[in-house]
């Protein structure tokens, strides 16, 4: 993994189909969490993580994701579809990570490593909002990806589907799919 980035994808890239598409040599490694940071949804209609500041973090003050390789190329390509500077800038957080081993999923209950990787983020927009139709449709498919991999489920029924009602609709299917390719910012 020479010249690669450790990239912890939080939103709709937990959709596999949609990190090979976008990042054709990304390599799946584990799951990972961020603590002390928040999941929402923004007012541009896309998932951010929000820095929580309080003393005593809450149960849904931690953030879960899946964690991939990028090689020069597709952390170049995955800046553009992440609007890199205008809607995400990019930080390096550490966070709790577990591997996964011969396609088995990471064991969650063992201590994880700590592990500085990639994080796309906004600090402008952090206040919560509703989600692009399209968006949903990704993020569901995401989190089918995401729990096959061992994100909790608490996690999900706490936190995302606070967001992302589990409806899958087919009329944005095909719009979803291609914003998966490439991303365009919906007016």
């Amino acid at each position: 993994m020479a010249n690669s980035t450790i990239y912890f994808g939080y939103g709709s890239n937990l959709w596999k189909h949609q990190m090979v598409q976008r990042c054709p040599t990304s390599e799946y490694l584990g799951i990972a969490r961020l603590n002390n940071y928040r999941w929402l949804i923004n007012d541009r209609g896309y998932a951010n993580v929000v820095k929580i500041s309080n003393q005593t973090p809450m149960s849904s003050d931690e953030v879960w994701g899946l964690v991939y390789s990028l090689q020069r190329e597709d952390e170049k390509r995955l800046d553009v579809n992440e609007g890199v500077p205008i809607a995400y800038t990019k930080e390096n957080l550490t966070v709790d990570f577990w591997v996964a081993h011969n396609g088995a999923q990471p064991n969650v209950t063992e201590t994880p490593q700590q592990i500085e990787m990639l994080v796309y983020i906004d600090r402008n927009r952090t206040k919560p909002d509703v989600p692009k139709k399209e968006y949903i449709y990704r993020m569901n498919m995401g989190i089918k990806d995401a729990m096959k991999e061992g994100m909790p489920k608490a996690y999900v029924d706490r936190v995302l589907r606070k967001f992302i009602p589990e409806a899958e609709d087919k009329t944005v299917a095909e719009f979803a799919m291609q914003q998966a390719i490439l991303f365009e910012d919906e007016n």
